[in-house]
């Protein structure tokens, strides 16, 4: 091979750690790195994306192919998105290629050619300003004072403090500089006042990237932001890969939302990749929460990140007064005692607005028979399934599976069949027999699927339209109800004691972050917790509301027990249709490890995953945990290889998830 021979390096979506050498096409010009071009790959035609060139291949020039065709004479993946592709791969020790095409629109998957947009006439930004408190303008002045400079800001302020308007604020200077701004939400439909907010301020200039996009939608916004027409995006984790070519600001709002670390395929935390693209580009990031992920706060203590606090409400509305409701000794009807049922009735009666809290949804958890003991359960899953009364029909909510209610027992042909436990279905059932003149609305997945049914909910719920109003996690996320007095917690003891050592601060968020929707604007709020166990030390830090103290104490915890962020751990997954094929993968992977075994370092399992079998398949893991990262990514470098050549990855789906969230 001579020398001048040009060999480029072309990134594919396929499932291989690798780039792939072409030679150059029919009518050769120097490609630039980022363009896309069309491949022979096998028997398929694929579109892949230039990452670099050299004069030299592992393989002889003749073994190579030629690539068929360039799709446009210009980069559609700017160098700095090429960079935090590459980066972010390593890391997470995933196919370039997919990582490449993870976040992109179809029509840049299938080859459609990048058009030049007309360019818009300009929009105007609307002044209208909110005066700032004490707290909130020193967040804004901290903030930008580190423009065109990575700095990672931690926004931690009570709920209803007021952090959108610190982020308007110093988004507003950013845009004077002609910079754009990216803002990562959770889940884009459960944002809609952020989303309305910054509309109002920034009219045009706001575009949005997310899934319920259309595809033609989306690749007008990726085109829209490479030709920097669009200056401020709202977006969900896939908005990170944008083609931002100045971009000046990153805001990540709600930070601690395990939505924002994908669960599938290629596993990444938005929130994470987030601070690593605003370290490659020089910009500011900030994360904003009431109840900061422990991670946040480990890094702020060790002067990681920079720590800014909003300590109180920008309305000057009081915290909500909070009360736990001790039910050891009280019946429950469809989860409900008959003090909180009087609660309820007194805040309704006084013209309040109510919200219930209780994050299950469907008519009760599991159907059973008294007479055997019988238990609907799936098939396809060690799970049980949900009654959904209104359908009449048990569903997993674990792979989906539906079958019709049976009108006996499948064991013993007795003819009754009992529900056991709640959902928001059943309290709604309860509470419309109870109050007949009550506007109720419920809202979890089961309706909000259904196009237009959240938007419906929530402009019912801040008109006071309904005045009760029920719902699982949903409800948490930002939203604003000027009227709700009351908050009430049906169940607070789902996340005390189980296994998963984030259930608690999970738990200890979710209540809090509830709790925040009361009493925001017109009246002074009340929070009620029902609880089995009103000593638990956690309930009694979220009565006081110090969020902060309870943090301190579990990292504590977290610190003695070696349990991140004081460790760093990754989870070697497989699962196969026979239970023993994906022990046997993992077990390959951990006997050729143990040479590699230093100190700091633990390689525990393989063992069945919490739920065994889910969708048919039998699933097991193998944990890694390290003190440092170093001993940790060079484990997984050569676990994936090992992975990657044996012979039962062909009969067994493997995945390996850095920094895993969920231990499932």
């Amino acid at each position: 091979m001579t020398a001048e021979k040009i060999i480029y390096q072309v990134a594919l979506p396929v499932p291989l750690r690798r780039l792939f050498d072409y030679l150059p096409p029919a009518q050769p010009s120097l490609l630039q790195r980022g363009t896309r071009v069309t491949v022979p790959f096998g028997r398929r035609t694929l579109i892949g994306i230039i990452m670099g060139h050299s004069h030299q291949s592992d393989f002889p020039e003749e073994q190579l192919k030629t690539i068929s065709a360039v799709c446009e004479n210009h980069p559609l993946f700017p160098e700095n998105l090429c960079n935090f592709i590459e980066k972010t791969a390593q890391y997470y020790h995933h196919p370039i290629g997919e990582v490449a095409f993870s976040g992109v629109p179809a029509p840049i998957r299938l080859g459609k050619p990048c058009e030049i947009l007309e360019s818009p006439s300009s929009s105007t930004i609307h002044p209208e300003k909110h005066l700032l408190n004490d707290d909130q303008q020193a967040a804004v002045t901290a903030i930008l004072q580190k423009q065109n400079t990575f700095q990672t800001f931690l926004l931690e302020g009570v709920t209803g403090s007021g952090k959108t308007e610190v982020y308007l604020q110093v988004a507003e200077q950013i845009l004077s500089q002609k910079q754009q701004v990216l803002i990562l939400v959770p889940e884009i439909s459960l944002t809609p006042q952020t989303q309305a907010r910054f509309v109002a301020r920034f009219g045009e200039n706001v575009v949005h990237y997310h899934s319920r996009m259309t595809p033609k939608a989306r690749f007008i916004t990726w085109q829209k932001v490479l030709q920097q027409q669009a200056h401020i995006v709202i977006g969900t984790r896939s908005a990170i890969f944008l083609p931002f070519l100045d971009l000046g600001l990153i805001i990540i709002d709600e930070e601690h939302d395990p939505s924002f670390k994908q669960q599938e395929g290629f596993r990444y935390s938005a929130r994470d990749i987030a601070v690593l693209r605003a370290k490659m580009l020089n910009c500011p990031i900030v994360l904003g929460s009431a109840t900061p992920a422990f991670e946040s706060l480990y890094n702020a203590q060790i002067g990681k990140y920079q720590k800014l606090n909003l300590h109180k409400r920008a309305t000057n509305a009081p915290l909500p007064e909070v009360t736990l409701l001790d039910v050891r000794h009280n019946k429950l009807e469809a989860g409900i005692s008959n003090a909180l049922l009087k609660t309820i009735e007194t805040h309704l009666a006084s013209g309040g607005q109510a919200l219930l809290f209780i994050n299950r949804r469907g008519y009760a958890p599991t159907l059973m028979c008294y007479e055997c003991g019988w238990m609907a359960e799936c098939k396809r899953c060690d799970s049980r399934l949900t009654y959904h009364h209104k359908k009449q029909v048990l569903v997993c909510h674990h792979c989906l599976h539906q079958r019709q209610l049976p009108i006996e027992c499948p064991d013993c042909k007795a003819r009754e069949l009992h529900p056991i436990g709640q959902g928001t279905e059943r309290l709604e059932s309860f509470l419309e027999a109870h109050f007949p003149d009550i506007s109720i609305a419920r809202i979890d997945s089961d309706v909000s699927r259904k196009k237009g049914q959240l938007e419906d909910f929530l402009t019912r719920a801040q008109n006071k339209e309904a005045q009760l109003l029920i719902g699982t996690q949903i409800l948490a996320k930002g939203h604003h109800f000027p009227h709700l007095t009351l908050v009430a917690i049906i169940d607070a003891d789902g996340g005390l004691f189980s296994v998963d050592f984030r259930a608690v601060e999970r738990m200890a968020q979710l209540i809090i972050q509830v709790a925040g929707r009361a009493g925001r604007v017109h009246h002074a709020g009340k929070v009620v917790i029902q609880t089995f166990h009103p000593d638990h030390p956690l309930l009694k830090h979220i009565l006081h509301q110090d969020y902060p103290q309870l943090a301190n104490e579990l990292l504590i915890e977290r610190q003695r027990c070696h349990l991140p962020p004081y460790s760093h751990l990754a989870l070697i997954r497989a699962q196969g249709t026979q239970p023993n094929l994906p022990s046997a993968l993992l077990q390959e992977v951990q006997n050729a490890l143990a040479p590699f075994k230093s100190e700091g370092v633990s390689i525990l399992g393989p063992v069945p995953a919490p739920m065994l079998k889910r969708q048919g398949h039998y699933r097991y893991q193998l944990l890694i945990q390290a003190k440092e990262r170093k001993p940790l990514h060079q484990i997984l470098n050569y676990s994936t290889h090992i992975l990657e050549n044996s012979k039962l990855s062909k009969r067994v789906r493997w995945s390996l998830d850095v920094d895993p969230i969920e231990m499932f």
